[in-house]
């Protein structure tokens, strides 16, 4: 008879599809279960759930005490998945969070930044570590970082948010411009981004801002899209069922509490800059974003910033290493670039997105950044697409 293994994760959470997906990899090429999904979790909170068939192994991403209890009573073998802290006997699979401060740190640390912050919760053990990573290796590069945490109530009203915006608009003028700022997760760091434009703080030319976990919808739909710190939620899932497998063989796990190291940092808009002091060039790389695939010159880059076009040439040199023109250009390619990879659109309609009036100056310009024409470079990309991180969901 085949092991019969309940599965309880919430489906509506990404990073759960990926786990699932990392156990469906590793049932597929190691072991034959009867796997059966609690997409709505109520084993969470109805455990009698598992009183009425016989399991064999469960692997829950929202485990509970009275999970844990039944199926200590029913000696049936339990993998948490869940990033709390450690049920007594219970093996648990999470994510290395000082690994993703870690990986926030040196992100802005390669972009020059020379001032920081990080803004998370402090009643879970999943950001504190992240903050306790990142200030760990801003510290061994000779950093210093201004934590802002507060006591998350579990559950997020407008109310709260509201609130938590405010006071987080005061916390961000009061940082040295530029800084780097990473949030305990993209909830947050949507926040960080709602309070530093109420402020009329520029992102990320005056604030750079990093988010964690990397949450695909909440990234894109922010604004500007939101870079984030990506865990391995696929790489979780094909751990854990490796360690049940282990467990329903009578083994011991090597280690109780096991930490899945994170992919790497999905980089967007949101921390999209080199740190730059001087405020009239920042203000110019945040109008040239906003608006180069319209078309722009750089006399009104110039108009926009009120500079006169030989200094503002001036300063992007020596900031850059490059000219207005060239940045217009740059952010013109990197449009390009997403909109043959992501759609399907005519050459013809991605000229008219990017600020082209004319096809065949837009295909010549690309090549000559790229190296290759637009034709060649979506077939390279969509043949080997790129791999996009899933998000475990903290706490």
């Amino acid at each position: 008879m085949r092991p019969q293994v309940l599965l309880v994760f919430l489906t509506r959470f990404e990073e759960s599809m990926a786990m699932l997906k990392g156990i469906a990899h590793y049932e597929r090429t190691h072991q034959i279960w009867a796997a059966f999904h609690d997409d709505q979790a109520r084993t969470e909170t109805e455990p009698h759930w598992l009183r009425a068939k016989k399991w064999h192994g469960v692997i829950s991403r929202h485990t509970t005490p009275g999970l844990v209890q039944v199926c200590a009573e029913l000696k049936i073998p339990l993998v948490d998945l869940n990033d709390v802290p450690l049920f007594p006997g219970v093996p648990k699979i999470r994510p290395d969070n000082v690994g993703l401060g870690h990986l926030g740190a040196e992100h802005f640390l390669e972009r020059g930044h020379r001032h920081f912050g990080f803004s998370g919760f402090s009643n879970y053990e999943w950001s504190c570590e992240r903050r306790d990573g990142f200030v760990e290796a801003l510290k061994l590069a000779g950093r210093d970082c201004d934590v802002f945490d507060v006591t998350y109530p579990g559950d997020l009203t407008p109310v709260w948010d509201v609130a938590q915006i405010s006071t987080l608009a005061g916390w961000l003028k009061r940082l040295p411009k530029p800084a780097g700022v990473m949030a305990c997760m993209d909830l947050r760091a949507q926040q960080i981004i709602s309070a530093a434009q109420g402020s009329g703080i520029l992102i990320p030319e005056e604030v750079a801002i990093l988010g964690a976990n990397n949450d695909p919808i909440r990234c894109e739909l922010a604004y500007p899209p939101l870079s984030s710190a990506a865990p391995n939620a696929f790489q979780s899932g094909y751990r854990a069922a490796e360690l049940l497998a282990d467990l329903l063989a009578g083994n011991k796990p090597a280690s109780y509490d096991q930490r899945v190291e994170p992919l790497g940092v999905v980089a967007r808009q949101s921390t999209d800059v080199l740190a730059i002091d001087d405020r009239s060039v920042a203000a110019a790389l945040s109008f040239i974003r906003e608006r180069a695939s319209h078309g722009i010159t750089v006399d009104q880059v110039v108009r926009q910033v009120y500079s006169s076009r030989s200094q503002l040439e001036k300063k992007f040199r020596r900031h850059l290493g490059r000219s207005p023109q060239a940045e217009i250009r740059r952010v013109q390619v990197h449009k390009i670039r997403q909109l043959l990879v992501e759609t399907d659109f005519p050459l013809k309609k991605i000229a008219e997105l990017t600020g082209f009036e004319h096809v065949e100056y837009m295909c010549v310009l690309f090549k000559r950044l790229m190296g290759d024409s637009p034709g060649i470079y979506r077939k390279k990309t969509q043949t080997n697409p790129p791999h996009s991180a899933a998000r475990p969901v903290a706490g």
